[in-house]
């Protein structure tokens, strides 16, 4: 058996290296449990089934990468107090410019 096949489509490829990572690192003896939205739960479901993954291969192969890596699989930031006021402006709609190209971008910002 091929560890993985070469040129396959990227969701193949993903439930392959699934699949290999529960067989090879691990005997299924642990459960993990988190309530969360149904409706999320739903939707994430769906857009795994489409990538040919369950929740649970999620969950294992999240798991296994910050076990072996020490560190989480993304990345994960507090925006400071400039980052979060703007952010919140532009919620209220509020000191939002437009440009029509790129040019009258800067020279509304004197570049």
């Amino acid at each position: 058996m091929k560890w993985l096949e070469p040129n396959i489509p990227y969701i193949d490829f993903v439930a392959q290296l699934s699949h290999t990572l529960f067989l090879k690192n691990m005997a299924a003896n642990a459960f993990v449990r988190a309530r969360i939205d149904e409706t999320l739960k739903a939707e994430a479901t769906e857009v795994l089934a489409g990538m040919g993954l369950t929740v649970s291969d999620l969950v294992r192969i999240t798991l296994t990468k910050v076990a072996k890596e020490k560190a989480l699989p993304f990345e994960m930031r507090v925006p400071n107090k400039l980052t979060a006021e703007t952010l919140a402006k532009s919620d209220r709609g509020e000191d939002i410019h437009q440009a029509k190209d790129a040019n009258d971008l800067f020279d509304q910002l004197g570049i």
